[in-house]
């Protein structure tokens, strides 16, 4: 029996795992899934699952939906367990935002302080699930899709003895901009770097690597910039200098001023990308109560998150059924980046096999490249040190070492109302 786990079942993204599932239900036989949340997300759990339930019924498939707050009998002999949380909600998020805006920095939900603030709120979390894990499904593949991506997953791999693998929909959008520009999906993109921070390295293509065909094309097409990222553009000379495509999230960082410019304007206006969300997600939700609605609504589109189910489903299906198709997964580093270590955990193309994901091997990257990974690395491991033993000192580097924070004393600042703020979910730094 294929029992697949959802932790974080009331989020407004599963109908769109649910459909994936619905959709591969032929050769990925899904017996029973189990949508589990918190008390606090006991109605959104309720609402979600339910439209879960009609999608089942009006698929026509042998599945069934379970809806529950008690996460051991989920986990109870699953094959696949995914991540999908947010530890303190939405609220959480636009506090993470509007802490560093209020002080002119970068406030994003996985960039600077905001992803370092999520980051330490959701470490010890996944470590419970992993320990759990370890108890009742030892053999199950965690499939990760809470953010940040990367540390969260690394997190697994080093403090647990769980098979983790980290997910991202970014790859899957920027394969599908090659797509577009190319006019065929007949090709193998190699992508390599870190989680919200990955560069598409080569496209092959009737033998040969056409990326630097294809680069100029790319950078005038800006239609798979998500919801959440601000369409303002690279400098076409940087990008081509450098000859990859990064991946949408590098503006935070090759445009940092202006992204900031634009997170400060809508801080004193719209508000913050959290607090738009929330908005979109009260929308949301009201579609999904519908009795009449069987289908995952168009809606959802607004919420950003495109092709989580093609990505989470799709890799489940790869492993289930030994497709060796190639994705781009978060894994561990072992020897593919040399400049890395071995444990740290890297994004990068894979072949999909049923013992996991084993990375493609790589040519050197450019220098810059590897000084920018190196950098980021550096404050993603002083992150989860932060983050299991709560340690001001190391938290205070990890944010020093970001290379979008500013320094001196309004770092301190910032990293003390972070803590102040999210003092009910920072169990390790209150010990």
């Amino acid at each position: 029996m294929l029992k697949i786990a959802v932790i974080g079942g009331g989020s407004s993204y599963t109908p769109e795992i649910v459909e994936g599932f619905i959709e591969r239900h032929h050769e990925l036989p899904v017996k029973e899934l189990w949508l589990v949340d918190i008390e606090a997300g006991k109605e959104k759990l309720e609402i979600v699952g339910n439209l879960a339930k009609r999608m089942v019924e009006k698929a026509g498939i042998d599945c069934t939906v379970h809806l529950t707050l008690n996460r051991e009998e989920a986990l109870i002999g699953a094959s696949f367990v995914t991540t999908q949380f947010r530890v303190g909600l939405l609220d959480a998020r636009i506090r993470d935002e509007r802490i560093p805006l209020s002080h002119n920095m970068l406030g994003q939900e996985t960039n600077g302080v905001g992803g370092f603030a999520k980051a330490l709120r959701t470490i010890p979390v996944i470590l419970d699930i992993a320990k759990d894990m370890e108890r009742l499904c030892p053999e199950a593949f965690l499939i990760n899709f809470t953010n940040p991506a990367g540390i969260i997953t690394e997190t697994v791999l080093r403090y647990s003895k769980i098979k983790a693998i980290g997910l991202c929909n970014v790859p899957v959008n920027m394969r599908k901009a090659v797509e577009k520009v190319l006019g065929s999906d007949d090709f193998l993109f190699h992508a390599i770097g870190l989680n919200h921070y990955v560069f598409g390295h080569s496209v092959y293509y009737k033998g040969k690597n056409v990326m630097p065909e294809l680069l100029p094309k790319l950078m005038a097409d800006s239609e798979f910039n998500p919801k959440n990222i601000e369409d303002i553009p690279y400098h076409n000379e940087q990008i081509l200098n450098l000859g990859l495509m990064p991946c949408y999230y590098h503006k935070y960082f090759y445009m940092a001023e202006d992204m900031l410019q634009h997170a400060i304007e809508d801080y004193h206006t719209i508000g913050t990308r959290g607090e738009v969300v929330k908005q979109v997600e009260k929308e949301l939700f009201e579609v999904y109560k519908k009795a009449d609605l069987h289908e995952k609504p168009v809606e959802l589109e607004k919420r950003g998150g495109s092709y989580y189910s093609e990505a989470a489903c799709e890799l489940i299906n790869g492993i289930y059924n030994n497709k060796k198709t190639h994705m781009i997964v978060n894994v561990r580093n072992n020897q593919t980046l040399p400049f890395l270590p071995e444990d740290a955990v890297i994004e990068t193309t894979c072949l999909i096999t049923d013992a996991g994901p084993r990375p493609l091997s790589i040519e050197t990257l450019p220098l810059q490249v590897q000084g920018e990974l190196l950098h980021l690395k550096a404050y993603e491991r002083l992150t989860i040190e932060a983050g299991i033993t709560g340690d001001y000192g190391t938290a205070l580097q990890a944010l020093t070492v970001h290379l979008l924070t500013k320094k001196g004393a309004v770092l301190k600042t910032v990293l003390d109302e972070v803590l102040l703020q999210n003092k009910d979910y920072l169990p390790q730094f209150n010990a």
